[in-house]
């Protein structure tokens, strides 16, 4: 495998990734789109996630195919950013059509970022605007780190934020991942520099550290938050024809990467969720082969992109957390 030209989810043709975020708020929304709808699904494995509209990406639900996925902070609040991105969709003449009307199909999933020093005191809900300026945002190339719903994002131990990466596999298939990192654990080894996800870096896209010469004796870690308050989501993305079954599984194996690049993850503290994505531009010439290939990237991208995130997050006035690149960049 080796990184596509980008390194990002949107060298999968076709997917498109706007941000928005407000300084004051210290909060923001990602909305991945496309040119057409996909086929989508989705697996939670934290024990506190927030969502919208998941229940229609089982493999047994009526509606085969999204337009758009949104990432979001805000906790609940941020759920809202979905309606902005369905109102933008709409207005575009995109949704699910039934009969003269067209219903925008937008699911979307939040982080924990309201207790990060931000000013969270509005009168009218913000995340509808953010949301439908994201869309507006969308295209081939995006910020990562401290940017859309990675903007206020925090970790056991560093600054949070957005990141991506991508893979072309031997067969021309290619495989993304987009990710706001807010976890509960920690994605470097210690205090030190060094990433869990080294192992499966490309060239030095986080740094070019290498693993950590020994791991610190973490045996028993204590939760830095508290319920409610970590969750990473992500999209994993393929331009393989994938049924909804197909793309589920493809979720299920990404669960891998967050495994890889935080410690501890998945815990019962954390919302941590994975949406899968595929447009179905490519063909499987061989499905067993290929889905295997596909699993495996989708993890190994996931993992890649988390250490990107906060490996690119960006220190600013009234950080409650240091950034990476303020101690080691």
């Amino acid at each position: 495998m080796r990184a596509g030209p980008r390194n990002l989810i949107t060298d999968v043709a076709g997917l498109r990734v706007g941000n928005a975020s407000d300084r004051a708020l210290r909060s923001g929304v990602t909305v991945l789109t496309a040119d057409l709808p996909f086929v989508a699904a989705m697996h939670v494995m934290g024990g506190a996630p927030g969502t919208r509209e998941t229940d229609l990406l089982a493999p047994d639900r009526m509606v085969e195919a999204v337009d758009a996925l949104v990432l979001s902070g805000g906790s609940a609040f941020g759920l809202d950013a979905c309606s902005g991105v369905a109102e933008g969709l709409r207005a575009a003449g995109r949704g699910f059509a039934v009969g003269p009307v067209r219903v925008p199909i937008v699911p979307g999933a939040i982080l924990f970022d309201l207790l990060n020093g931000g000013a969270k005191e509005w009168a009218i809900n913000p995340y509808a605007g953010l949301g439908r300026a994201a869309l507006a945002a969308a295209g081939a190339d995006f910020p990562l780190g401290t940017a859309g719903a990675g903007y206020g994002a925090m970790t056991g131990r560093w600054k949070g934020g957005l990141g991506s990466a991508s893979a072309v596999l031997p067969s021309g298939i290619t495989v993304g991942a987009l990710v706001a990192v807010n976890a509960l654990g920690s994605v470097t080894a210690g205090d030190g520099p060094w990433f869990h996800a080294a192992p499966w870096e490309e060239g030095a896209e986080f740094g070019g550290l290498g693993p950590a010469p020994r791991l610190p004796p973490e045996d028993a870690p204590l939760p830095r938050k508290r319920m409610g308050e970590a969750t990473t989501i992500a999209v994993v993305a393929t331009d393989a024809r994938l049924t909804k079954a197909q793309a589920q599984r493809m979720a299920v194996a990404a669960h891998d990467g967050m495994a890889r690049s935080i410690v501890p993850s998945h815990t019962p503290l954390d919302g941590d969720l994975v949406f899968a994505a595929a447009t179905g531009a490519r063909e499987m010439a061989e499905p067993v082969t290929d889905g295997f290939q596909i699993g495996h990237a989708a993890a190994t991208c996931l993992a890649r992109a988390i250490a990107r995130a906060v490996f690119l997050a960006r220190p600013q006035p009234g950080d409650l957390q240091p950034a990476w690149a303020s101690r080691f960049g």
